[in-house]
């Protein structure tokens, strides 16, 4: 899908000064119309793990009541029998799974963050959501969906330069045919769901839609599992066809996406193979380029270096898995930082700061989007980093403070962004 030549910020909404929804979120919103921004980007809204984490959320649909500025409003029974019609493939599975109330929290973030949507649109900024691609263990979707689910393996990630057990995730995995006998109903309903909330969505490990690690339940680490073979296209087509009613071909058609396709970005990163890079384009979907990844003296022709950048690309100066700009700056070789300052002055983006330089050249970049995270804005260390992927615990807890994000910041971002006709 074509992106306009726009930039935006994430934060996610545990990191506003409250945490939650209401006035920090207006004035989030305000700041970022004033700092010229177009998108407002978050992390997954459902409850999270114990870890603090968004992407093992109990629900794939429900949002967390934690966000709720008001979680004591009344509702009415005519907004929530309403709110059961409208979601009813999804939404007794979460009440069984949390309890009394549960709706009734449901109709409540959706009339709050559907006012502040609405505020933001007002003001040019549009939302971005994240969807990750698994589910979580004994979670809502896999206690009402056990048909839905491979049994006796579960997610993970190969080894790798990292890693060489690989990474356990430990989520259930898909029974793709079981969901395909299904005509792919549980992931149309979770996109339909998705752009209820947001304009556009990353979609996360969008490489398991072409083939996926699958680890045996008990193995001792992920080097013991294997590739299994993904969906493809056809779960993103039969998604469309439903929720695109301009799309008039067949699932597996690929006439069935190109004319309206989702409005979604494509996770595309780390070890990706031909047929990821095929199945992406074929769907007319942004891939993603990470600036941070980009400065490799031993990778001279890597996608994320700035003279490789693509137009239909979403540019990150760094992803929520990701240092910051200044942690990773005061932490990078003399190779590597020689090679980013080579890269600033042939773009001609020299800034004071190398945090600023290096926003500077994510925002000079031909990619269509460009997103940084809001601690890069403010010059923050390492220690502000939203997390660290492979440890448990100690991440996902950093914090905007009140006042802290200025006009002055809102001035300079402004500048960089006209200029660079964003």
């Amino acid at each position: 899908m074509a992106i306009p030549r726009s930039s935006g910020v994430q934060l996610h909404l545990t990191s506003l000064p409250g945490g939650r929804l209401g006035p920090e979120a207006y004035a989030f919103v305000d700041w970022l119309h004033a700092a010229g921004q177009s998108w407002w980007q978050t992390l997954p809204l459902g409850p999270p793990d114990e870890y603090r984490s968004p992407y093992k959320s109990a629900s794939a649909f429900a949002a967390w009541n934690g966000f709720l500025e008001d979680p004591d409003a009344p509702v009415s029974q005519d907004e929530e029998d309403g709110f059961r019609a409208r979601h009813g493939f999804w939404v007794e599975d979460w009440e069984a799974f949390a309890g009394e109330g549960a709706v009734a929290d449901q109709v409540r973030f959706e009339r709050e963050w559907g006012a502040l949507r609405a505020y933001a649109a007002e003001r040019g900024v549009r939302m971005i959501g994240d969807v990750p691609i698994y589910v979580a263990p004994d979670g809502a979707d896999h206690r009402a969906h056990p048909e839905l689910f491979r049994e006796g393996v579960v997610s993970g990630a190969p080894p790798d330069a990292y890693s060489d057990k690989g990474q356990f995730w430990a989520n259930p995995v898909y029974d793709w045919p079981a969901i395909r006998r299904r005509r792919y109903r549980w992931w149309t309903e979770r996109f339909r769901r998705t752009f209820d909330l947001f304009d556009l969505a990353r979609i996360d490990h969008f490489r398991g839609f072409v083939s996926y690690w699958a680890v045996p339940e008990d193995a001792p680490d992920a080097s013991h599992g294997r590739w299994a073979r993904g969906p493809g296209r056809a779960v993103f087509d039969a998604a469309a066809k439903e929720l695109r009613p301009d799309t008039d071909a067949a699932p597996g058609d690929p006439a069935a996406t190109d004319s309206s396709p989702l409005p979604l970005i494509a996770e595309d990163l780390g070890v990706i193979t031909p047929a990821v890079e095929r199945l992406r384009d074929d769907l007319g979907l942004p891939g993603m380029v990470v600036l941070q990844f980009a400065f490799d003296p031993d990778d001279p022709h890597g996608p994320h270096r700035p003279e490789n950048h693509r137009e239909n690309q979403v540019l990150y100066t760094g992803t929520h898995d990701n240092d910051t700009l200044r942690g990773w700056w005061e932490s990078i070789p003399d190779a590597r930082r020689a090679e980013t300052d080579a890269a600033i002055d042939a773009a001609g983006v020299r800034e004071d700061e190398p945090w600023w330089s290096l926003i500077a050249l994510a925002q000079s970049s031909r990619a269509s989007l460009c997103m940084m995270q809001v601690q890069d804005l403010l010059g923050l260390g390492a220690e502000h980093r939203m997390n660290v992927p492979g440890e448990q615990g100690g991440s996902w807890g950093y914090r905007l403070e009140a006042g802290q994000l200025t006009d002055e910041h809102a001035a300079r971002l402004k500048a960089l962004t006209t200029g660079a006709g964003r």
